[in-house]
């Protein structure tokens, strides 16, 4: 009977530990009452200072081109319809006061095309940002809590790492991770140092595939890996982004772990995701460092939202 008090107690005291290992990671470091994340590390001295670095005036637009046939993880879908408005078009008489005109109406999922996720988007354990649980703030009408539209501009310098250039390869290879080590490495090569308030973005070339092996597009990518995630975040990154669909290196690095970068950035330390961003000409022209600007439309309590960032040098 002892032996089974004390096995009990000792479980006991291990599932306590366990319980308390997995909660570790909140409250923030911004606060336990904090929204925004890393973006508390944006500034108007880091606008000044992102501001330097624009010497030719040449603009760049980040985002891919959103439509019917764009490649989006099922069950997403987009349309888009154009809906007469004033007058009927058909059967009306031609008068130079007769007025016509059109609408659009769109249903769609909004995490398609180029995006950026929010802290409602993924959790572990029904647990988000700052230990948040979703019953505290999910709605089927809109998140109460973490909606896209409370994201402060992002406005900031931007970093590209070329991670096809540091490997010598003009499309990196789906499950290559980009830990401490291949991040290090990219930046060091380049000359560029990440600072606190960045935003990081990753060219693999894996653009090369959209429209073409769309099925391999989305099922398979390099990335960075949780290591890699970690170190970011530790550096006070703003978001973390790439030119692939969902960010993470898939094949996963650990098979029974699903999404684990997301985990390590939206929900352990409030670091904004970026999918699906356009790099090829920004590496093109060894762009490593920009001015970048990111806003979003405030369509209230979303999860996700499509962005246009622009980088300007």
């Amino acid at each position: 009977m002892q032996n089974l008090v004390a096995t009990m107690a000792a479980t006991a005291i291990l599932l306590s530990s366990t319980a308390l290992a997995a909660e570790d990671w909140y409250p923030s470091k911004y606060g336990p009452d904090d929204t925004i994340g890393a973006a508390n590390n944006l500034s108007p001295e880091k606008v000044l200072e992102a501001v330097k670095l624009v010497k030719t005036g040449k603009t760049y637009s980040l985002a891919i081109e959103t439509g019917r046939t764009t490649p989006a993880y099922s069950p997403r879908s987009f349309e888009l319809f154009v809906v007469p408005t004033g007058v009927d078009p058909t059967g009306q008489p031609e008068s130079k006061s007769l007025h016509t005109g059109h609408d659009d109406l769109l249903q769609t999922w909004l995490g398609i095309g180029t995006q950026i996720d929010g802290f409602g988007h993924v959790g572990i354990n029904h647990r988000y940002y700052n230990g948040v649980h979703a019953s505290d703030f999910v709605d089927r009408k809109g998140l109460k809590k973490f909606g896209t539209h409370t994201i402060p501009p992002i406005v900031t310098r931007g970093v590209l790492l070329d991670m096809a250039a540091y490997f010598g390869v003009s499309m990196v290879s789906e499950g290559t991770a980009y830990n401490r080590k291949e991040i290090e490495g990219a930046a060091r090569r380049q000359g560029v140092t990440i600072r606190k308030g960045d935003v990081v973005i990753f060219h693999s070339g894996w653009m090369q595939l959209l429209g073409k092996e769309n099925k391999r597009w989305l099922s398979v990518h390099p990335g960075p890996g949780v290591e890699g995630a970690e170190y970011l975040a530790d550096l006070g990154v703003v978001a973390v982004g790439a030119d692939t669909a969902a960010l993470e290196v898939i094949p996963w690095e650990d098979p029974e772990r699903g999404a684990p970068v997301h985990q390590t950035l939206l929900a352990k330390n409030g670091v904004y995701v970026l999918e699906n961003i356009r790099t090829e000409e920004l590496a093109r022209d060894k762009a490593y460092e920009f001015l970048l600007v990111i806003g979003q439309p405030k369509f209230v309590g979303a999860v996700q939202m499509a962005i246009n960032p622009i980088a300007i040098r």
